[in-house]
């Protein structure tokens, strides 16, 4: 929860909790300290963040590909949901993008 509050995002512990529960909560650990999460619900990132003293050293970059090869099937992508400021790294990964429904938003999928 450290990591995600960190990085200000919009997540209700209860539900992290019920992530954990599911098995659907990915952590990148290094030296004993939680560096980044990816929490999951079914095959969609709900949530995802990286310490900011560890930012661009392909720590979320992981994290996303092992979701993906967790839940990317011949018949399933991978969901996420995410503002304006995250869309390059979506697109790095290479997910499709299209606007969401909010404004300022956008939907992306891997598969």
């Amino acid at each position: 929860m450290g990591v995600l509050d960190g990085a200000a995002l919009a997540v209700e512990a209860d539900a992290v909790r019920e992530a954990i529960d599911r098995g659907a909560v990915l952590v990148a650990v290094a030296d004993g300290r939680v560096l980044g999460a990816c929490v999951l619900d079914g095959r969609e990132i709900t949530a995802i963040a990286v310490r900011r003293a560890r930012r661009d050293q392909a720590i979320g970059t992981r994290l996303v590909e092992a979701a993906a090869e967790r839940y990317v099937t011949d018949e399933d992508e991978l969901i996420a949901e995410f503002d304006r400021g995250v869309r390059p790294f979506y697109e790095s990964l290479g997910f499709a993008i299209e606007p969401a429904d909010e404004p300022g938003r956008f939907r992306g999928r891997l598969g």
